[in-house]
């Protein structure tokens, strides 16, 4: 049974982000998994948790490529499109970009580290708190975020009068740099990328720190969080989320010789050793 038509997306004969309630596809049931984990155990309190944990960048300290060459072996459990390592994406996402947009290089070097912060979990942390698609916690969740809400059951914010409202802790038109996400490799390299001092541009940052809030982007779940600047830096996000999701089923790149074009942008807006 396919539980939202609305989440599939398709390009050409391709159809991408089906989920399905499917006890014998190992790969639905990776996915169904996966997310009843994140729906029940993301709290206000825990992602104040992993802030604490993660934003002190005292994990390692090294070159974009480097890190980048980590997730050569790693995949992504939230995904039901590709059953393959994160690096192999990462290319495919920033060559599709490329082509689309040749005279924006930032943007190339957006998708190319668009999923970085997916290192956590290289390091060990729990998939659940670091990949799939995002959301704000605080307040109620919506029922286009994935496996609906019923998959939040158990999470104790449903029952906090604080937390379990339309708004919840937050006001209305307050913009959603102001929102408490849930903990997720977005927010990670987001956080990342500001305090290693990159010169990516605002609508780089923006669409880094949110490709993977699908309620807000392609539902308009949200929308009430938002405000004019999410306005303005929409457009980017939604182009590089096109090129993240579609370039999933493109050809294999040669990494080893597109690797001096993406250090050549690294080295202008993203260089050095940085902390993570």
């Amino acid at each position: 049974m396919t539980l939202d038509v609305a989440s599939a997306f398709i390009e050409g004969e391709k159809t991408y982000r089906k989920y399905e309630e499917n006890p014998v596809n190992r790969i639905q049931e990776r996915v169904k998994r996966h997310y009843y984990n994140q729906h029940q155990k993301q709290t206000v309190e825990f992602v104040d948790e992993m802030h604490r944990k993660w934003l002190s960048f005292n994990h390692a300290c090294m070159p974009i490529l480097d890190a980048l060459d980590m997730l050569a072996n790693f995949l992504d459990e939230s995904d039901p499109d590709v059953d393959e390592a994160n690096l192999t994406h990462a290319y495919q996402t920033a060559e599709r970009l490329r082509v689309s947009h040749p005279d924006k290089p930032w943007m190339h070097l957006a998708g190319l580290v668009h999923d970085l912060g997916k290192i956590m979990s290289v390091w060990g942390e729990e998939q659940w708190a670091v990949t799939g698609d995002t959301y704000p916690v605080g307040c109620a969740p919506s029922e286009s975020i994935v496996f609906g809400v019923g998959s939040f059951d158990g999470n104790p914010d449903l029952l906090n009068s604080k937390y379990n409202t339309t708004l919840g802790m937050y006001s209305e038109g307050i913009g959603l740099e102001n929102l408490k996400m849930c903990w997720s490799h977005d927010e990670y390299m987001y956080q990342v990328l500001l305090n290693h001092g990159s010169t990516l541009p605002e609508d780089a940052l923006y669409a880094i720190r949110f490709h993977s809030f699908y309620p807000y982007h392609a539902h308009n779940a949200y929308t009430y969080f938002a405000n004019e600047k999410d306005q303005l830096l929409k457009e980017a996000l939604l182009d590089i989320n096109r090129c993240d999701l579609y370039s999933k089923n493109d050809e294999k790149p040669d990494i080893e010789k597109l690797k001096p074009y993406y250090q050549s942008l690294i080295d202008k807006y993203i260089p050095g050793d940085v902390k993570w």
